[in-house]
This record gives structure tokens, C-alpha cells and sequence, in this order.
């Protein structure tokens, strides 16, 4: 088994338990759980794969993802309890699913042919793209709109794999590693609210006097 299917099955399993456990607080039923899972686990390698014309996408040609996914809401939703004993289990495994997702989208754009900047905007969307889907179905803002560091963190994760394809490092070295900073970096951001600059709109007198 390849590196980056490795790293593939890895990333759908743990953003389908994301995906699974969300469903769960929400208190959906056991399609709707799948369905979350499945979504959030395939939905960031889909996208990547239609980019980057590797069709049909592994994400429904290869019967592997579709049985991590699956298997990552059954476990959930039978055994939430051991799930939920993690500290913020969907944040945990949304991070780890981010990071993998992160270098393993920028490896397979490198593969495919793609210049370093596109794939590591192409490792960084695929990182994205699952929990972007999942929040949109439970009616959540998406994570990567908000102030945490996010996207920012699968971009750091995906420039390093790209660095070290063209500094001729060990992929797999340099894989762990980007791994790890994108992973490194979303939890320190939760842990001390590292977040990126907001928007705050100035408003006049009058527009201020108006809502009061």
C-alpha cells in the first residue's frame, strides 16, 4: 500500500469520525450519521481529485473509502461513549483529519504534475473541504470562515511537503513533518485562540445612534 493511499484512508477515517460524532451531538439517526460521515470523510479528496482530472474519484471509485467512512459512523454511533471520553472529539479528529488531508492532497497534486504554489493550495483545499461540508449540513458556520487558524494551518502543512519535493528531501519524511505542523498549529490556535485579524466595520454617528 502507497504512502499516499496510506495517508488517504487515514485522513477519510478520522474526518468521517468527525463528521460521525457532530452527527451524533446533533442527534441524528443512524443514515443521517453515515451520510455525515461519509460526506466530511470524502467530500476534500472528491474535490481534489476532479481538479487535478484523476477521475473517477477515489473517493467513490474505490471501495476502501466508502468502508472507513462507514465503519468510522458505526463505531461512532455504537460507541460514542469511548468516543467522547477524547477532550473535544470532534475538534481532535477534525485537526488530525485537516493534517493528513493537508499533505496527502499536496503529495497527489505533485504526482499529478501540478506547480509547487497550485499544489499546495490543492493540499490545502483538499484539508478544507470536508469540514466545510459537514458544518454546511448541520447548519454551522464552517470552521475555515471563522477567525481560528484553519486554513492557514493546512496551507503550513502542504508548503512543507511541497519545500521538500523541491529541495529533493525524503517524502516521507517530509510528510510527518507537515503533518505534525498543520495538526501542531490548529490545536495550539484552540488552546490559546490564535486567530487571524476579524472584520470590524466603522460606523458612522448617525448609522450607531440608528441601532441604538
Amino acid at each position: 500500500m502507497s504512502l499516499l493511499l496510506v495517508l488517504d484512508l487515514a485522513g477519510t477515517f478520522v474526518f468521517a469520525l468527525s463528521g460521525a460524532t457532530a452527527g451524533v451531538e446533533r442527534r441524528l439517526d443512524l443514515f443521517g450519521i453515515l451520510v455525515l460521515s461519509f460526506v466530511a470523510g470524502n467530500f476534500g479528496g472528491i474535490t481534489r481529485d476532479l481538479m487535478i482530472g484523476a477521475v473517477p474519484p477515489a473517493g467513490i471509485g474505490d471501495w476502501r473509502y466508502l468502508a472507513v467512512s462507514l465503519l468510522a459512523g458505526v463505531i461512532t454511533f455504537y460507541r460514542y461513549g469511548a468516543v467522547d471520553r477524547l477532550r473535544s472529539p470532534v475538534l481532535l479528529f477534525d485537526a488530525a483529519g485537516l493534517a493528513l488531508f493537508a499533505v496527502s492532497g499536496a503529495h497527489k497534486a505533485l504526482v499529478f504534475g501540478l506547480n509547487p504554489l497550485m499544489a499546495a493550495l490543492l493540499g490545502m483545499l483538499t484539508g478544507i473541504g470536508g469540514g466545510m461540508v459537514r458544518d454546511v449540513l448541520l447548519a454551522n458556520v464552517p470552521t475555515v470562515l471563522r477567525a481560528d487558524i484553519y486554513a492557514t494551518a493546512a496551507l503550513a502543512g502542504a508548503a512543507v511537503v511541497v519545500v521538500g519535493e523541491l529541495l529533493k528531501l525524503p517524502p516521507t519524511a517530509t510528510t510527518i513533518v507537515g503533518a505534525l505542523l498543520c495538526f501542531g498549529l490548529r490545536l495550539m490556535a484552540l488552546r490559546r485562540g490564535w486567530h487571524l485579524p476579524v472584520a470590524r466595520p466603522e460606523r458612522s454617528p448617525d448609522q450607531q445612534q440608528s441601532r441604538d
